[in-house]
């Protein structure tokens, strides 16, 4: 079974920055699209960013210009670059990725919609 973890959230100031990491363990061939989501206390889960294997990348119109999101596909790893942080920021990030391939014994198998366990992110005024 293919497992998303996060790390690198934390406590920072407004204006501060952050970097997010998420690592996809397993024997993997390949990731298609891997992203990062939020969700605020009594908000819905919204996507921040999201790239896809060729690099080409989307983000929420209210994180542009402030966050960069990369992918180093040899490591199976995506990472979140946040800088200018405010405090609506706030929030626990997940990592996904939609489609992965990966080795299960001797055959490969396809995993569809995989979340990592979410990472706090809080920024103080």
């Amino acid at each position: 079974q293919v497992q998303l973890v996060e790390s690198g959230g934390g406590l920072v100031q407004a204006g501060g920055s952050l970097r997010l990491s998420c690592v996809a363990s397993g024997s993997i061939f390949h990731i298609n699209v891997m992203g990062w989501y939020r969700q605020a206390p009594g908000k819905q889960r919204e996507l921040v960013a999201h790239i896809t294997s060729g690099g080409q990348t989307n983000y929420l119109d209210s994180v542009k210009g402030r966050f960069t999101i990369s992918r180093d596909n040899g490591k199976n790893t995506v990472y979140l670059q946040m800088n200018s942080l405010k405090p609506e920021d706030t929030a626990v990030y997940y990592c996904n990725a939609d489609h992965v391939v990966a080795m299960f014994g001797s055959s490969p198998r396809s995993e569809y919609d995989i979340w990592g366990q979410g990472t706090q992110v809080t920024v103080s005024s």
